[in-house]
C-alpha cells in the first residue's frame, strides 16, 4: 500500500520552520531587520528601509557595508538551505536536531552598479557550485526593477562538514 502524503499545511509548516531555525542563527540579520520571503525552495531576501541604513544622508544613500553585509547573509542563506533541503524533506531537521552550522565566507567580491535609494531592498542568489567543501554562489540586489541591480556579488564559501 502506498504511503498517502502528507498534507500541504504540514510541508508548508516544516518548511517554514526550518528557515526561521537557519535565519536565527545569524543574529546580524535581525539587527538589520532583513528577512527572508520563501515560495517553494527559491529565497528572497527583503531589507526593510530604515533611516539608520542610510551611510550618506546628503544622497541619501544606503550604505556600502550594508549593502554588502545583505548580500553576504543572502548567499548564506541561499547554501545552507539548499544544503539542509533533502534533510528538512526527510523529517530529520527538528527542534531537537542540532545546530544548523552555516558555510564560512573565503572571499566575497561586490560590485556596486549604482546608488541603494532609501526604499526597500530585495536580493536572490544563485549557487553556482557547491561540493562537499567548497561552493560558488552568484548574489543579486535590487529595488523598484528586477532588471535593474543595484548591486550583485560573487561568493566562495567553506562548507561545513556534513553528517553522515
Amino acid at each position: 500500500m502506498n504511503k498517502r502524503p502528507e498534507p500541504v499545511q504540514v510541508v508548508k509548516q516544516r518548511r517554514d520552520a526550518a528557515l526561521q531555525k537557519l535565519v536565527a542563527g545569524v543574529p546580524y540579520m535581525q539587527f538589520l531587520g532583513i528577512h527572508i520571503e520563501r515560495r517553494g525552495d527559491e529565497l528572497t531576501a527583503v531589507l526593510p528601509f530604515d533611516d539608520a541604513l542610510i551611510g550618506n544622508p546628503m544622497l541619501p544613500a544606503i550604505h556600502g557595508g550594508v549593502t554588502a553585509a545583505f548580500l553576504e547573509v543572502t548567499a548564506i542563506m541561499e547554501l545552507s538551505w539548499a544544503m539542509i533541503w533533502e534533510d528538512m524533506e526527510a523529517g530529520k531537521v527538528t527542534d531537537d536536531a542540532p545546530k544548523i552550522l552555516l558555510p564560512k565566507t573565503i572571499d566575497f567580491t561586490l560590485d556596486y552598479l549604482r546608488t541603494g535609494l532609501p526604499r526597500d531592498a530585495y536580493a536572490r542568489a544563485r549557487v553556482n557550485r557547491s561540493g562537499r567543501r567548497y561552493a560558488s554562489v552568484h548574489v543579486e540586489a535590487w529595488q523598484d526593477n528586477r532588471n535593474r541591480l543595484f548591486a550583485q556579488a560573487t561568493g566562495h564559501f567553506l562548507m561545513p562538514a556534513r553528517d553522515g
